[in-house]
């Protein structure tokens, strides 16, 4: 690595998944096995660009980042976000030779780690104790991102915008798992990430509150009982 891992980067790591059932003290070692590196990013530069070819896990370290793609039409939709022990591109970087269907970009200034997946893949020539548990939580991690791209899913196959938004909002409430919450986008990234038009997203969300569905302040909802029962029936 280009310097040893800091008590943040490494509290960061533990929260990965990649790292689960690995502790902390081994985790420096390990990182020297496995020939990672460091890479800082300044706000809004890209990490990954669609269509590059990915042989790399990155794991957030610091700072935030989106996964993003255009549509057939040119617009730029959100995919998912990414926060510290998270993933950049796990997916395409397990898939061997496919290029990424999606761009990461940091939205402030960001630090990853970079791990090459044949080392991950690879048997350790110095037998280190937890190589096996890191392949196994791979294949944890990749089943993670993929219930990740499931969720979203779930909001694009919605009909209406207003089944969009209660699809997404009630996920994030059982997640939150409670009635008020903070989702993590503005209403310019909430409408690309459910990919619909700004202005139509907001009249709907006013509509919504109108209705009793919800109420919300900015980026903070609570969806009210009616619009629970709307969802389980």
């Amino acid at each position: 690595m280009q310097r040893e891992v800091s008590r943040n980067n490494l509290e960061s790591l533990c929260q990965s998944r990649l790292f689960t059932g690995i502790a902390p003290d081994d985790i420096p070692q390990m990182l020297k096995c496995l020939s990672a590196t460091r890479k800082e990013y300044a706000k809004d530069e890209m990490v990954v660009r669609e269509g590059d070819y990915v042989d790399d896990v990155g794991i957030i370290l610091q700072g935030s980042a989106q996964s993003t793609k255009l549509n057939v039409k040119g617009k730029q939709i959100i995919v998912s976000l990414h926060y510290p022990g998270g993933y950049t591109a796990v997916l395409t970087a397990a898939s061997r030779g496919r290029r990424c269907p999606m761009s990461v970009q940091a939205i402030e200034p960001l630090e990853v780690l970079f791990i090459p997946i044949q080392n991950i893949l690879s048997r350790c020539t110095k037998l280190c104790m937890g190589h096996e548990q890191l392949l196994g939580n791979l294949f944890d991690s990749i089943a993670e991102r993929a219930l990740e791209l499931h969720d979203r899913n779930d909001c694009l196959i919605m009909p209406t915008i207003r089944d969009k938004v209660l699809t997404y909002l009630t996920r994030v409430m059982r997640d939150a798992g409670t009635e008020t919450f903070t989702i993590p986008f503005d209403r310019e990234a909430m409408a690309e990430y459910l990919d619909v038009d700004r202005s139509a997203l907001s009249r709907e969300l006013a509509w919504m509150k109108r209705d009793g569905l919800i109420e919300f302040c900015r980026n903070e909802f609570r969806l009210l009982s009616k619009a629970v029962e709307k969802d389980i029936h």
